[in-house]
């Protein structure tokens, strides 16, 4: 294919899809430039459908390489890429699940898309563009999908609407929404906040989808100009697959309105039945079902067609019990919370712990305080530096009623965790006044709905019974969508596993009682209108308040004191050109500063500010005041204990502060005269001096007699005072006596 570049103006930047060039092979790629940020997608879809496949066999990887930022790995050992980080699977998840509703889930071959970044400008965020990219790819290609969408950033920066922040940008904006569609409908969401009110952020959806258009306009002249015909992999092509979707058909209908009579009864007249019991009623109907067209004389192959109706024929009957009679299959109302059990200080010895529970959704999460050392060192394509705050999400088979193997977490566990940990960052004390390193870990022990907002309020009790002083307490709540074919809709609050099935939404709102801190959305639908999502935030604000109180009956603001059990970090601030002087030639000070006082580590930042780590307080002063010895300035008059170094004929050196010295000269040692240094002290004596003087070279010098705390009784003392002695004729000019002096000439 020749190559070929299009372009448009968009925030400020130029947006380019450049084809013809690479990867030609899959069957659609281009290569989208923003700013000086690079990515190439490719969408490839295998020939045939697989076999034996009961669910839509798509894949979607972001592959980010260390080279586009111009980095090597930090590893001594291991320089090329390897497993992906968090980061770049959280991007992964991004174009996923932007892309997925739009394809036809009774697809069975397999399709790829895999955006890699080849080249970022640390400005212009890789994830937009990637997911412009992933569009362009396939609706460009021959792959089936109703495509295209577009994505954007939002930021607001000074009260001002920002298109497509930079990454420095985003640090000052009050709100981070990144959100994908068209400029009717969105698909996807993806948002962190700094407690935004919730009008500020609907606001920031209008300000977006005005500006997906020009991507829109840019990836639709792609498809017009080089765009491949469709393919139809479902469509019959023999008289052998016309008959037999001739008896799907019949089948199907014969079953549907068994299966309508059996879910009121076996569902919906059961609402107080576990996740586990509903679950063993679907299998149990599936073989109702079977039963039941046998005994009408359908073939025996034919009755996979039947039960293969169950679930969605069960996703349906929901969905329009919900919008026409407003009944859910649990008997709750449609803005009704499930059943909160909240308790904090399950565990004595951790340095925090709470359970959360909120129907069938159970969540312990548990909190760990160290020391500023233990900070997560960031090393990918898009960050670096160190991290203090980590959210950990483990989601165990038992908690659904499976087993599997242990493995360690997946995309969806990794997803979940960092959504928890952007929707509490926001409240997350500064360094400056919590030098704490924190970790959370939830464990999920059973789920039916939104274990992600389980942790949330479970992190948040965590930190509270820790004792960490957040800003304020953040919960969440999960709202779903019930929609008909006719295109009626409800919201629904508290969403559960059977609610969230095709024409629904997981539409996630987390946030304090000042405002909104993160949002995530998926849907099973083609776009969430502006409408559907306005009630969704009205709703979500109502339910998020109610779990918000219950979390505050039980532990209104965070405990006054740390664990017991925890560590204690005491601070002080130096002048950061001592650093070196603390830490010492190959950190010998600072080592010997830990080793003598026992504490756990002491930490240094570039600014001078110390944090000292132990879990005993005497050790912890010792060390503070062993710093501050090493980093004060001295000033005249002040009084020491110091150690007696080195003796010279005419003084005493001795060690006031740890590295500084100063002189005691022979004529400051005693109140009388000294003949002798070593008469009156010697090397390793403790004695008390006083600061007389620093010098213009910085030379301390200091007097012994006239520091009070000496007891000079010890000393053999003369018995004529100086003054008493007689005296030698004073010298003259040239330091000779005056009987010396030549006579004068007559």
């Amino acid at each position: 294919m020749e190559k070929r570049l299009f372009e448009t103006e968009w925030g400020g930047r130029t947006l380019s899809v450049e084809i013809g060039r690479f990867a030609q092979a899959a069957n659609g790629t281009c290569l989208v430039k923003y700013g000086e940020t690079v990515v190439l997608a490719t969408a490839t879809m295998s020939p045939d459908a697989r076999e034996g496949m009961n669910w839509f066999p798509l894949t979607v990887d972001f592959e980010e390489k260390l080279y586009a930022a111009g980095r090597i790995k930090g590893s001594r050992f291991i320089k090329k890429e390897g497993r992906p980080t968090d980061e770049a699977i959280l991007a992964g998840r991004y174009v996923d699940r932007a892309i997925r509703p739009l394809f036809d889930d009774r697809l069975r071959n397999d399709i790829q898309v895999i955006t890699t970044v080849l080249s970022f400008d640390g400005e212009n965020d890789a994830d937009v563009i990637a997911l412009i990219a992933a569009s362009c790819a396939l609706h460009m290609s021959d792959i089936p999908w109703e495509g295209p969408i577009a994505n954007v950033r939002v930021g607001q920066i000074n009260d001002e609407w920002v298109l497509n922040p930079t990454y420095q940008a985003r640090e000052k904006s009050l709100i981070d929404l990144a959100f994908a569609g068209t400029p009717e409908k969105i698909l996807m969401v993806e948002a962190g906040a700094k407690e935004a009110p919730d009008d500020v952020v609907l606001e920031a959806f209008r300000f977006g989808m005005k500006h997906l258009r020009k991507p829109l306009e840019l990836i639709e002249e792609v498809r017009q100009a080089v765009g491949k015909p469709k393919v139809d992999p479902l469509s019959v092509s023999t008289d052998g697959e016309a008959q037999r979707k001739e008896r799907q058909i019949r089948v199907e209908e014969l079953a549907r309105p068994f299966i309508l009579k059996e879910i009121q009864t076996d569902f919906f007249a059961a609402p107080k039945a576990t996740k586990t019991e509903r679950r063993d009623a679907k299998k149990a109907l599936e073989k109702k079902v079977e039963t039941f067209l046998l005994e009408q004389g359908v073939d025996t192959d034919d009755v996979p067609y039947g039960k293969a109706m169950v679930e969605p024929t069960l996703e349906h009957e929901i969905s329009r019990m919900i919008v026409e009679e407003g009944k859910r299959v649990d008997g709750r109302t449609l803005d009704e919370i499930r059943t909160l059990v909240v308790e904090v200080g399950i565990f004595e010895r951790l340095h925090g712990s709470a359970h959360f529970m909120r129907g069938e959704t159970q969540v312990l999460s548990m909190l760990t305080l160290g020391a500023p050392g233990d900070e997560q060192t960031m090393d990918g394509m898009e960050l670096t530096g160190t991290k203090r705050f980590m959210h950990h999400y483990n989601f165990p088979p038992f908690s659904v009623g499976e087993t599997k193997p242990l493995r360690g977490p997946g995309r969806r566990e990794i997803g979940h965790g960092a959504l928890a940990e952007k929707a509490l960052e926001p409240v997350i004390p500064s360094k400056e006044n919590f030098p704490y390193t924190i970790r959370v870990v939830s464990e999920v022990l059973m789920s039916n709905g939104s274990s992600s907002m389980g942790s949330t309020c479970g992190c948040t009790l965590a930190l509270m019974d820790a004792g960490v002083p957040i800003k304020a307490p953040v919960a969440g709540v999960a709202m779903g969508l019930a929609t008909t074919p006719d295109g009626r809709w409800k919201v629904i609050t508290d969403l559960q596993d059977l609610e969230d099935g095709k024409g629904g939404m997981d539409f996630k709102i987390t946030g304090s009682p000042n405002g909104v801190t993160a949002i995530q959305m998926d849907t099973k639908t083609t776009g969430l209108s502006m409408e559907i999502v306005e009630e969704t935030f009205r709703k979500a604000k109502v339910g998020r308040e109610q779990i918000l109180q219950r979390m505050r009956d039980v532990l209104a603001e965070p405990r006054a004191d740390l664990s017991p059990y925890a560590p204690r970090i005491i601070t002080l601030r130096i002048k950061p050109d001592l650093i070196g002087l603390v830490i010492g030639p190959g950190g010998k000070t600072i080592n010997e500063i830990i080793a003598q006082t026992g504490v756990a580590a002491i930490d240094i930042d570039d600014d001078g500010l110390v944090m000292i780590t132990s879990t005993s307080a005497e050790g912890a002063e010792k060390a503070r005041k062993w710093v501050s010895d090493l980093t004060r300035e001295v000033e005249a008059g002040e009084v020491f204990e110091g150690t007696v170094t080195r003796l010279m004929d005419f003084g005493a050196f001795v060690e006031i502060l740890p590295g500084k010295e100063g002189l005691v000269h022979v004529s400051e040692l005693a109140p009388w005269r000294v003949e002798k240094v070593g008469d009156i002290v010697k090397v390793g004596d403790m004695i008390h001096v006083k600061v007389m003087e620093i010098d213009h070279l910085g030379r301390i010098n200091l007097s012994m007699k006239q520091a009070s705390g000496n007891d000079y009784s010890k000393f053999p003392q003369p018995t004529k005072s100086f003054g008493d002695r007689p005296r030698s004729p004073r010298p003259q000019h040239g330091g000779r006596p005056n009987s010396h002096r030549p006579k004068p000439r007559p």
